[in-house]
């Protein structure tokens, strides 16, 4: 029997290993207070954002079917390409593939989209499209890895944990980086689209759920009443600070403490922060919430919203597998990814702009490369490094900008062309941060995300405003 004038016989490890499934994930560490991120949120100079929405969109979407008409591929549909081609699949080589869709120029820019991005049409003004993007592989794990975190190879720091390494967080209840999956399960790649690599495992992106408990055993079990609750965390907090007393020099267990204290704020944060139920009947129109097509997507863009104007640094939406990689079907496929994607990505620029958050916001829609301008097969396109289109909208960002081009068949990028790396330093300057100068010590040298001395990585002024 244990005597009560006796010191704690409980070890901490045995505590923890019976409750540490209710008090909420070690990723939420994002959240702590004093948890060292590299430049205490200053920035090296003045920054035209603080936060940013990423819209993934895994698999290639084909930049001469949606941003970039080539009217040469309609006038030579059918014949044969008699240029180089690089392919991916070099066995199922077609001919040249015309866009069976209409372009048609839009807004005070006159930048030509396609006919199935109409809500897209309407922020035109507001975008800044890239035509001339290039990227260094052909393979999806290669390209996403490169776009991710600015390399080929595994295991690197995605560039959203660079950007919480180099400002830190605005809100202490919620994570600075959070990803918000798609219900149907995880994209290409998995959870190192949103790793932090070798960076401190502080800076990774926190996974939020549209449906149900939005962070796993965050939520205290239905079974466990509220008082006992409370005894159990007064205990492990009461057992923490003993084992503290011994070990004052430890930084991992002060963090430790400090997260179980933050994963108690979150129980109420988080919640708050993604109920949509306080929304207005017109933002959830606005966001295509009433129509069965956009109701997933438009529900991610609108906690992209909540999240980003509650502090949270850095979000990023992704979706299951890779849809937009239309080896068969090209058109088809296309004309059901923009219904159910181009309502819920315009209304969130539009959401962000009327309430005085675009300015400060950078929202970016891309993949991880293009298209060819061949068919694969029948109807389909396979994968194309040297060319392809993304957008970017807010913070800083030139609006109503059509930038660089490829060539008069959309398979090479030829004027004003802008390289992963390129991109990757931009957005880093809009943000206060000097692509250069944001390092971080790792296998004997300062690395980064640019890594401009091997990249030779530049910044373009162009883009911005």
């Amino acid at each position: 029997m244990l005597k009560t004038d006796q010191p704690f016989t409980v070890n901490r490890r045995a505590f923890l290993g019976g409750s540490v499934g209710a008090l909420g994930s070690l990723a939420l560490t994002h959240l702590l207070r004093d948890s060292a991120a590299a430049a205490s949120g200053k920035t090296h100079h003045p920054p035209t954002a603080k936060n940013v929405i990423c819209l993934f969109q895994h698999g290639g979407p084909s930049q001469v079917d949606l941003f970039d008409p080539k009217p040469m591929l309609t006038r030579l549909h059918g014949k044969k390409y008699d240029g180089d081609l690089e392919t991916h699949f070099h066995k199922q080589r077609g001919n040249i593939l015309g866009s069976p869709f209409k372009f048609a120029r839009h807004g005070d820019s006159g930048i030509e989209l396609c006919e199935h991005l109409p809500h897209t049409a309407k922020i035109v003004d507001d975008l800044t499209l890239i035509r001339s993007m290039s990227t260094e592989s052909v393979d999806h794990e290669q390209a996403l890895r490169l776009i991710h975190t600015g390399k080929l190879i595994a295991g690197r720091p995605a560039w959203g944990s660079w950007v919480i390494y180099g400002l830190g967080s605005e809100n202490r209840n919620l994570p600075a980086y959070v990803v918000l999956a798609d219900p149907g399960g995880l994209p290409v790649d998995g959870v190192r689209n949103w790793s932090s690599g070798w960076l401190p495992a502080v800076y990774q992106g926190t996974p939020f759920r549209s449906g149900g408990s939005p962070v796993l055993n965050l939520k205290t079990p239905a079974d466990v009443p509220g008082p006992a609750r409370k005894r159990q965390l007064g205990f492990l907090e009461q057992i923490n600070r003993e084992h503290l007393k011994k070990y004052p020099d430890n930084k991992d267990l002060q963090a430790r403490i400090a997260n179980f204290e933050t994963a108690a704020r979150m129980q109420t944060a988080v919640p708050e922060a993604i109920d949509l139920s306080q929304e207005t009947a017109a933002t959830r129109k606005l966001y295509g919430l009433e129509n069965g097509t956009t109701r997933e997507y438009g529900t991610r863009c609108l906690m992209a919203r909540r999240l980003v104007e509650r502090g949270v640094r850095f979000v990023q939406l992704f979706m299951n597998g890779q849809p937009w990689d239309t080896h068969s079907k090209n058109a088809e496929s296309l004309k059901g990814l923009c219904a159910r994607t181009d309502q819920p990505c315009a209304a969130l620029v539009q959401d962000l702009k009327q309430r005085g958050l675009l300015d400060s916001t950078i929202v970016l829609w891309t993949g991880e490369f293009g298209r060819l301008p061949i068919s694969q097969g029948k109807d389909g396109r396979d994968h194309n490094r040297r060319g392809f289109s993304l957008w970017l909208a807010g913070g800083g960002f030139k609006g109503g900008y059509a930038h660089g081009a490829t060539d008069e068949f959309g398979y090479e990028a030829v004027e004003d062309v802008v390289n992963v790396h390129d991109l990757h330093a931009t957005l880093l300057h809009a943000l206060g941060l000097d692509h250069e100068l944001l390092t971080y010590p790792h296998d004997g040298r300062d690395d980064s995300l640019s890594d401009p001395e091997v990249t030779g990585a530049e910044l373009v002024p162009e883009l911005l405003a």
